[in-house]
């Protein structure tokens, strides 16, 4: 294991809130003395299944500790999922079935292991403890803290200012959190810092348990590529980690300046030393699309490999620098009755290249839309060539197959 000061370094990179930094030194401290990996918790709430990097400034930092030699728990929450987090939320929300837990648990695990070290990782959901608590072990954990004390939430407090519904059973989600971080011993449990409340709950639970409480670490939210809010999917301001190198690379580069180093910081396993330098540099003078060239290079890798991250690169240089038709794009195998651009709108629809047929039709009548470089004023324009390369707006290309033609012939002839 690394040194108590190195581990802390790498630990604190990033990190909005430690409660408390004292507590994880001597944690460390410990965990050194004894050989024994510290178990760092996470909650994870099945009910968003598609992660993109806002997600990961969490799991980047487990991933952080256990390459330092720790152990992560992931906790599905598939019985506190039947409640719902309330956190955040102005109302009680709809509980989440045993079907659509167990699809979006699965989900989340696929994508959670392309950050987490799955040999260092421990799985386990939260039924397997909650579904055994008779109801005098109810009343026992219940009894652990008051109305006036989970009253201090902010989503509740407003909530019962405003008169509004507060189900009874919506106060039994941060105990059953903080009973979680009970069963495993947690040492240390992340979260965002919206999950203040129910992070900190855990320590309270662990000490009426007689068990050393865990340390709190708080990692902040991630600006979207607007550099304004959260990121998310349903602003368009996100980098998802499943999408191709190509996408991410592109998307990284519209990083604003003034986020690289916080991006370096929260969604890269750089170290801080290095970070420091990059962000001396900046400051001396250095342009800043060179750092983030670097910064595309390094999140396309984390998830694509070295080759993705070539190839996302490449494109990005050829697309979007030089302005020429890349090698690689989009391909849509046409069928024999689809002749014209109209009659592949739906397809294009389906496959989410375009927003909508009154977008596209738009883009044409403003000379938007070329076919294999010429630029197209109507939408019935026939497509004669076998291959055709659509060009939509200035940075969208699509490879369009006809059906039966000379490329389709080829390959099945390939195939034989």
């Amino acid at each position: 294991m690394k040194s108590v000061e190195e581990q802390l370094k790498i630990m604190k990179k990033g990190a909005f809130d430690i409660i408390s930094e004292d507590e994880l030194r001597n944690k460390i401290e410990t965990s050194i003395r004894e050989e024994r990996p510290l178990i760092i918790k996470l909650g994870l709430d099945p009910s968003a299944p598609d992660i993109h990097l806002g997600h990961t400034v969490v799991l980047r930092k487990i991933r952080q500790m256990q390459d330092l030699g720790h152990e992560a728990v992931i906790i599905i929450g598939d019985f506190t999922g039947k409640i719902g987090d309330p956190t955040g939320k102005s109302k009680t929300r709809k509980p989440l079935s045993d079907e659509q837990v167990k699809e979006n648990a699965a989900t989340y695990l696929e994508q959670i292991f392309k950050v987490l070290d799955k040999d260092k990782t421990k799985v386990h959901f939260n039924s397997e403890w909650l579904s055994k608590l008779n109801f005098e072990d109810v009343i026992k954990l219940a009894a652990t803290t008051t109305v006036a004390r989970l009253l201090e939430r902010d989503d509740f407090t407003s909530r019962y200012k405003r008169n509004e519904a507060i189900g009874l059973h919506e106060f039994f989600y941060p105990l059953m959190q903080g009973y979680d971080s009970v069963k495993i011993h947690a040492d240390i449990e992340l979260g965002g810092t919206d999950q203040t409340f129910n992070v900190l709950f855990g320590r309270v639970l662990q000490k009426d348990a007689g068990q050393e409480p865990q340390v709190a670490m708080f990692m902040p939210i991630l600006e979207g590529l607007d550099g304004k809010e959260k990121m998310s999917k349903s602003l368009g301001n996100y980098v998802g980690v499943s999408e191709s190198p190509e996408v991410m690379f592109k998307k990284v580069m519209e990083v604003p300046d003034e986020l690289i180093i916080r991006y370096f910081e929260l969604v890269t396993d750089e170290h801080p030393d290095d970070i420091e330098v990059m962000k001396q540099e900046m400051e001396d003078g250095r342009n800043p699309r060179d750092i983030k060239i670097k910064l595309a290079r390094i999140i396309t890798e984390l998830y694509h490999g070295e080759e993705g991250s070539k190839a996302g690169e490449e494109y990005f240089k050829t697309v979007f620098r030089d302005g020429q038709i890349p090698d690689v794009m989009p391909e849509l195998d046409l069928p024999k009755e689809m002749e014209t651009l109209l009659d592949i709108v739906p397809l294009l629809l389906e496959n989410k290249l375009v927003a909508s047929g009154s977008e596209f039709r738009r883009l044409i009548k403003q000379g938007g839309v070329s076919l294999n470089g010429e630029k197209i004023l109507d939408i019935d324009c026939v497509l004669v060539e076998d291959e055709n390369v659509l060009r939509i707006g200035k940075k969208k290309f699509i490879r369009l197959r006809k059906a039966g033609g000379i490329q389709d012939v080829k390959a099945k002839e390939q195939e034989k």
